[in-house]
Formats: C-alpha cells, structure tokens, sequence
C-alpha cells in the first residue's frame, strides 16, 4: 500500500456496484454455453450474485445492528461463492479467463469490502 488511508466507500454506491455485478454476471451467464454444465453454473451464479445485490440492499434497511451484521455475513458468503463459479467457468473452459477477469476482479473486490465491513460493523458493537 501507499500509506494512503483507504477510501470510505458509500453504501449507495455499494447498492449500484453490488446491482451492476448481478447485472453483468447475468449477461456472463447468458452467454455460456448451452449444455447441462453450463446451465447448472448458470444456475448457480445467476443466484448467488443477484444474492449479494437484494442481501445488502436488505442489510441497508436492517432493524438492528445484529440484524446488519448477520445480513452482511450472507453478503459475503454470496459474494465469495460467485467468485468460485466464476474461476469453475474458467476451469472448465467454458468461458477464458480474459472474457471473466474483470468480472471475477469485481467479485473478489466486493467480497472484500463487504468483509471488511462486517468486521468493522461486528468490532463498533463489541465496544458498546
């Protein structure tokens, strides 16, 4: 790192970023090839990434910082399992890795931020 102090990141822009990656891993999906394994993975992603987008989208209107936290973690696990299909896609030569890298760069990026923000949120209710 730069030393830099990291950029706090808006949770709108999360709601738009996390939306435009459900978007763009549908369009990943559309495009795959159609057989049983790339209508499986199809399957799979398509859920786990508009996942990340409707869960934090809920965790934004949580009742509770419990219920944020708990709401985040299902974000994270989401986020983090369409990276995995994303690298099988690549794996099994459905897609190259050139047509997924920016997308499983997305992914990776958005598992680490919404991590990060659990953590964050999960330390901030241990002070109290």
């Amino acid at each position: 790192m730069n030393g830099q102090p990291k950029e706090k990141i808006d949770k709108h822009v999360l709601i738009r970023r996390s939306g435009d990656f459900a978007h763009r891993c549908v369009k990943l999906c559309n495009a795959m090839p159609e057989n049983w394994l790339g209508r499986h993975i199809r399957s799979q992603l398509m859920r786990c990434a508009t996942s990340v987008a409707a869960n934090y989208r809920a965790a934004c209107i949580a009742q509770s910082k419990p219920s944020f936290i708990a709401k985040l973690g299902i974000v994270v696990e989401e986020a983090d399992e369409a990276c995995y299909w994303i690298e099988f896609i690549v794996d099994e030569n459905l897609m190259t890795a050139q047509q997924c890298s920016e997308l499983l760069s997305e992914a990776k990026e958005l598992t680490s931020i919404f991590a990060a923000s659990q953590k964050t949120a999960r330390s901030r209710q241990n002070m109290k």
